[in-house]
């Protein structure tokens, strides 16, 4: 359970309570209720049986490791084919430029356009990857409005947002990245597709209740 402190920061993720008035605390199934079904980016079928969330920093090595080699298989085998819905959630750990970072994605996301942003982050291994100025020169080449993207990212549009995810996934026991939920249950690290076709066969093969 959480303090009532938090209240405000998943309301401001969710746009809506989850824990009833003068409760004083938000029980873990509400959560992972929230970062399951909050506003941000997803991929598969709303319907799907097993739903996977992701907490990652776009400057985390593991992360793109993760991107590159085992998220296009689970995305071949599992979200097109309606078994997994899966979602992205922001857990800037390593300093302002993974903030920042977090928030260009969401002005990405604003204009329909994160996933594309997401990979143009992870495909960028500069130590100057993301300054400002380098955040904006991506959008402007995946065709983002500039001005609108610009006021969202120098204004810090989401910087509530950024936080609130960060903050969410530690709660729920993440202590690094990436970390994951899958259908509530949690696993820390970038394991090799392997593993997680194992655990997602052994979630689609159970009994539903």
């Amino acid at each position: 359970v959480l303090p009532i402190a938090f209240i405000g920061v998943l309301v401001a993720l969710v746009g809506t309570a989850v824990a009833g008035e003068g409760q004083g605390v938000i029980s873990r199934a509400n959560l992972i209720a929230t970062v399951e079904h909050g506003p941000g980016p997803s991929k598969g079928s709303a319907d799907a049986p097993v739903v996977m969330v992701e907490f990652s920093d776009f400057q985390c090595v593991y992360c793109r490791k993760f991107r590159q080699e085992t998220l296009p298989k689970i995305e071949e085998r599992y979200i097109r084919t309606g078994k997994v819905r899966y979602v992205y959630r922001h857990m800037a750990l390593l300093g302002e430029a993974s903030v920042v970072a977090a928030q260009a994605a969401s002005c990405a996301y604003d204009q329909g356009k994160f996933w594309e942003y997401h990979d143009k982050l992870f495909g960028n291994t500069s130590p100057l990857a993301f300054t400002s100025a380098r955040l904006k020169r991506y959008a402007a080449d995946l065709g983002l409005d500039d001005k609108a993207f610009h006021a969202c990212l120098d204004l810090k549009t989401h910087a509530e947002r950024v936080e609130s995810e960060t903050i969410i996934g530690r709660a729920l026991g993440a202590t690094g990245t990436p970390s994951f939920l899958i259908n509530g249950q949690l696993l820390i690290g970038a394991y090799p597709f392997e593993i997680f076709q194992q655990g997602l066969d052994g979630m689609l093969a159970a009994p539903r209740p």
